[in-house]
């Protein structure tokens, strides 16, 4: 087989090394977030929920990079595990706001030990997930240097 064949194996494939990873992070995060009684969807849009509450459902879908139609529902499980809340916006009734509650608050606190959980199911240091997470910036839609200027560096 020449070089150029080699270009086509399936392990030589970016594209495959990404998706299997994704199916594999969800399964890594599964055992994790279980006792939080989150998803791992419903956990992404809680730490977006952390980082800044109320927003629009519209600024949260992307935020963690799904359509307002597929966030709806999840948000609305949320809700009904008491984590979040859904009120129309005061300025235009059309906006509907996604809060948290003081329970989704609190689950804060338990959360703040899921990266050290994910660094020891997976072997990795703090700087190694850091130096991953970059390097999938630009298969992300994100490029190191816009999160050195979102990150203030």
């Amino acid at each position: 087989m020449s070089r150029r064949d080699d270009l086509l194996l399936l392990d030589e494939q970016v594209c495959f090394a990404i998706v299997t990873a994704a199916r594999n992070v969800v399964a890594i995060y599964r055992p994790i977030l279980e006792p939080l009684g989150l998803t791992h969807p419903q956990y992404l849009v809680m730490l977006a929920l952390w980082e800044r509450a109320p927003r629009s459902l519209r600024d949260l879908a992307a935020a963690v990079a799904l359509e307002p139609a597929t966030l709806s529902p999840l948000v609305r499980r949320l809700e009904a595990q008491g984590l979040a809340t859904r009120i129309r916006s005061i300025v235009d009734e059309r906006v509907l706001d996604i809060g948290l509650t003081d329970a989704g608050r609190a689950l804060r606190e338990q959360a703040l030990r899921v990266p050290e959980q994910v660094m020891a199911a997976t072997g990795m240091s703090a700087e190694a997930l850091v130096a991953l997470r970059d390097a999938l910036g630009p298969f992300a839609g994100t490029r190191s240097e816009d999160r050195a200027t979102a990150d203030g560096s």
